[in-house]
């Protein structure tokens, strides 16, 4: 699809709803039984993507529950999901018909809009206490609450996803999708709950949006151009992170990521880059944009982490291969709960290059006793372009000590 089509396209999701003209299935007409939408969601959503004109699904207020739903497509004219009301999962994972598959998984469609105000509750706390996969290997699956898969010019705005038993949100070879005032919310414990991971996909943009969750606010996989993050609220959770990338020799490059406007607050991170050391893959990290961002109370603001290696999982006896480049990182200011506030631990092998640094204020506001705020910098090659440069800029040449997260 040509550059000019795709962006009429988004233009038109955002300002034309169908509603006004969609023919509506209400998930009420077709059968539901106490409160359980699962068969009558299923009966109106096949009716809607058979439909030769727009459709849409509707779910009004209240409280319901869905055992586990698989929508999808292809549907033959526009689609809408419009949700008002509470939706919940089972509590116990072990109760979801189909363990190996998600909680909602919405495949193949084109033209989807999924909207409301209404809320997925994903019921996780249970859940969450039976996730030891990170020294088990052979942990149980726990389902994300959303799923988009082959999704296209496509917009999911106005409702929120909670309690995640696992991701809240996977996007994944995807195009010209669009997050609008889309909200995120689990507590700080809650053990791998990201808010929103994207891969193999071109054109998605998160905007507007707030995410309070235990991990990644939003995470980045191989294979993904053109992105925008605009107007986000991220924490708790670990930040904003490109990866981590390199394990696998079939991952691809990672381009285009602009991640501007945003707000980071008692975060363990800010914005990150993560790639596996002694790892096969030689994929490219370019064209990234880190611009106006709001740091308060965050550890690591910035930090390019090229020797990723949590719990001991890999070897460090070889470099990262992935080259990092081109990357533009301007009007960052607020407040660091670390003193380290900017650590670029980039490869030996593939040292980072064309970083252009400035205009940025970043305080430390720990441990008095320690000094004031620092950066360290290791195999990367910056520019300063001008502005505030608080604190200097890689002063200190010693490698960072980076935190395993």
């Amino acid at each position: 699809m040509e550059q000019k089509h795709l962006i009429s396209v988004a233009v038109f999701l955002l300002v034309l709803p169908l509603s006004a003209y969609a023919t509506t299935f209400d998930v009420r007409d077709h059968g539901v039984k106490n409160g359980d939408i699962t068969d009558a969601l299923l009966k109106a959503w096949k009716l809607a993507c058979n439909s030769s004109t727009p459709a849409k699904v509707y779910v009004g207020p209240g409280t319901w529950t869905l055992r586990q739903a698989l929508l999808a497509g292809p549907n033959k004219s526009p689609i809408e999901l419009q949700v008002q009301g509470t939706v919940k999962a089972p509590a116990d994972p072990y109760q979801l018909p189909d363990k190996q598959k998600e909680w909602i998984t919405i495949n193949y469609l084109n033209y989807f809009t999924l909207f409301g105000g209404g809320v997925f509750d994903g019921q996780g706390k249970i859940a969450w206490t039976k996730n030891d996969c990170h020294k088990n290997k052979n942990c149980m699956k726990l389902p994300m609450n959303l799923s988009f898969n082959f999704i296209n010019n496509s917009l999911i705005k106005d409702v929120t996803t909670k309690d995640s038993k696992n991701f809240h949100v996977n996007l994944m070879s995807s195009g010209n999708v669009t997050f609008q005032r889309f909200r995120i919310s689990a507590p700080a414990e809650s053990p791998n709950t990201d808010g929103l991971h994207i891969a193999r996909s071109v054109g998605v943009k998160v905007i507007d949006s707030i995410i309070e969750t235990g991990d990644d606010c939003i995470s980045f996989g191989d294979e993904l151009t053109d992105v925008l993050i605009k107007n986000v609220k991220c924490g708790p959770g670990h930040g904003i992170s490109i990866g981590s990338l390199g394990r696998s020799t079939q991952e691809k490059d990672v381009s285009k990521v602009t991640i501007d406007n945003c707000t980071f607050v008692n975060t363990d991170n800010g914005v990150r880059i993560k790639t596996w050391p002694s790892a096969p893959a030689t994929l490219k990290i370019s064209d990234l944009k880190f611009t106006n961002l709001i740091m308060n109370n965050v550890s690591n603001p910035i930090i390019f982490d090229q020797q990723y290696c949590p719990w001991n999982l890999c070897s460090l006896d070889k470099p990262s291969l992935i080259q990092i480049s081109k990357v533009k990182i301007e009007n960052v200011r607020g407040t660091s709960f670390t003193q380290d506030v900017m650590i670029f631990s980039c490869s030996t092998s593939r040292p980072c290059q064309d970083v252009q640094i400035g205009n940025y204020d970043l305080k430390y506001i720990g441990d008095p006793t320690l000094g004031n705020a620092t950066t360290k910098c290791q195999n990367v090659k910056y520019t300063f372009t001008g502005g505030r440069q608080n604190p200097p800029l890689c002063a200190a040449s010693s490698a960072p000590k980076l935190r395993p997260k």
